[in-house]
């Protein structure tokens, strides 16, 4: 295809006006050589990234916990259950609601007791498993809500709706947003990164899209970068050989002034974004390799996150590389730990995932705080619903599986103006429903927003006539837990 015939036919409407439009030129000047300066054509042309009040928080360490984990094993006790082993769920319980086809064939819905014991810990007395005992010494650090609830049943929809507000792919993620409206605190590393890591219990069904971390319809600038566990920490950091630094740089200049002539053609903030993303990728170069060589934390920080963390790619390595990005000023750290799917075998892979998460989860609390660091970090841990009391398939009393539920399940948060220690919500007997202080998806995401000073009402982008944010047209601030 004739390039040039291209570039004429993906003259927009909105690109028209924005080239029409004063200042585009000194709109990707700013967004190379001022740290925070944005452009978005149609959305400001240089907006003032500024909390819209003082905030609590500056950056988010995000421990999404992928596949759904056990409420009823970890954090929401129902001793209750024990007495009703192998008993049916009460219709009175169930009212009818909503079942994945995986149990919705089932005869029966046998009540399932956890296997595991609870114990109060901390100086209000957090209940929490004893499959978790490194969080539960960090338990006057955080707060535990037991009441979210969501619509999502199923595993993409689920983490498409924490991450982007909408059950549907397309939206910008919470990172993205994020990084739209604060900006990076450091011009040499991305401001959204996001670190995987493969779960013990491990199901190769439960797949990641990179669009979870997408900008959807924000300028692409804000997307999330992936770092990798094996080669370069992201991909193509190195120079190919026969490129040193000061060709590459010769590259890259002649690269922009075509991307220059470009975006003064289209007007087309994209052009923009690219010009911004080399430049990036080069300092990166530099900022990447010494962000990622641990030779210069000591063996006793090493001990707090467990020797896993000497091992790239697992989720303690990825913990102690989110508290570095964090000091160097990634605005949006995003971890995922695979493998939390359990509809069977659960009491085989429940402990394999706690292993994997436990110790390094409360290292990143304690390590944040003895650092300073915790006051203004705002660490979220969690999957994207909860699971059934009732078991799917057979059950006994060391062994039984749990499907999807979305009517209640446990998250903690703490820090970055988090209440530490306290409890929030209340399910029933059977951790079945949500009986006081329910919060949604939605109320969650405005809650982080707040943490970081930003009205979720207020942090708009302008797109096909309409203005859409994070948590679309709902939301409210959970202000009892805030500190």
């Amino acid at each position: 295809m004739d390039p040039l015939w291209q570039s004429r036919i993906q003259q927009t409407r909105r690109q028209f006006f924005g080239k029409a439009s004063a200042g585009i030129g000194a709109a990707a000047l700013a967004n190379l050589l001022v740290p925070g300066a944005q452009a978005s054509l149609g959305n400001d042309a240089v907006r003032s990234l500024r909390p819209h009040f003082a905030p609590k928080a500056k950056r988010v360490i995000y421990l999404f916990q992928s596949g759904a984990p056990a409420q009823h094993d970890l954090f929401d006790h129902k001793p209750l259950m024990q007495d009703r082993f192998d008993e049916d769920l009460p219709e009175s319980i169930r009212m009818g609601q909503r079942l994945t086809t995986m149990t919705s064939g089932q005869a029966r819905f046998p009540v399932a007791p956890s296997k595991y014991k609870f114990n109060l810990h901390g100086k209000n007395g957090q209940e929490i498993s004893e499959a978790l005992p490194h969080i539960a010494g960090v338990a006057d650090d955080i707060c535990i809500i037991r009441s979210m609830h969501t619509e999502a049943i199923n595993h993409d929809p689920g983490m498409t709706f924490f991450q982007t507000g909408h059950q549907q792919p397309g939206r910008p993620s919470m990172g993205s947003w994020i990084t739209y409206g604060l900006g990076s605190e450091n011009r040499d590393l991305p401001g959204f990164v996001v670190l995987i890591s493969l779960g013990s219990a491990q199901r190769p069904s439960q797949a990641l899209f990179s669009r979870l971390w997408g900008t959807g319809f924000l300028p692409s600038e804000h997307q999330g970068v992936a770092f990798r566990d094996v080669g370069d920490p992201v991909l193509y950091l190195s120079n190919p050989k026969g490129v040193n630094r000061s060709s590459r740089r010769q590259m890259l200049d002649a690269l922009a002034r075509l991307n220059h002539e470009q975006l003064e053609r289209t007007g087309d903030p994209e052009v923009n974004a690219r010009i911004a993303a080399s430049e990036l990728a080069y300092r990166m170069q530099m900022s990447v390799p010494e962000l990622t060589d641990l030779k210069d934390e000591s063996d006793e920080t090493f001990q707090l996150y467990g020797e896993n963390a000497r091992k790239p790619g697992t989720f303690a390595a990825n913990c102690l590389l989110a508290r570095r990005l964090a000091e160097r000023g990634t605005r949006f750290i995003q971890l995922y730990h695979r493998g939390w799917d359990q509809h069977g075998d659960l009491p085989r892979d429940l402990p394999l995932q706690c292993g994997d998460v436990d110790q390094a989860s409360a290292a990143l609390i304690t390590d944040l705080k003895r650092r300073g660091m915790l006051d203004d970090t705002l660490v979220v841990w969690g999957g994207e619903f909860g699971r059934t009391i009732y078991c799917q398939g057979a059950l006994s009393r060391q062994n039984y599986g749990r499907d999807h539920h979305p009517r209640c399940f446990s998250i903690f948060m703490a820090g970055g103006g988090i209440q530490g220690g306290i409890t929030h919500g209340t399910t029933d007997d059977y951790g079945y429903n949500v009986v006081d202080k329910p919060v949604h998806v939605h109320d969650l995401n405005a809650t982080i927003l707040h943490c970081l000073g930003m009205n979720h009402e207020r942090l708009t982008y302008r797109h096909q006539g309409r203005d859409f944010r994070l948590t679309d047209v709902h939301g409210k601030v959970v202000h009892d837990i805030l500190s």
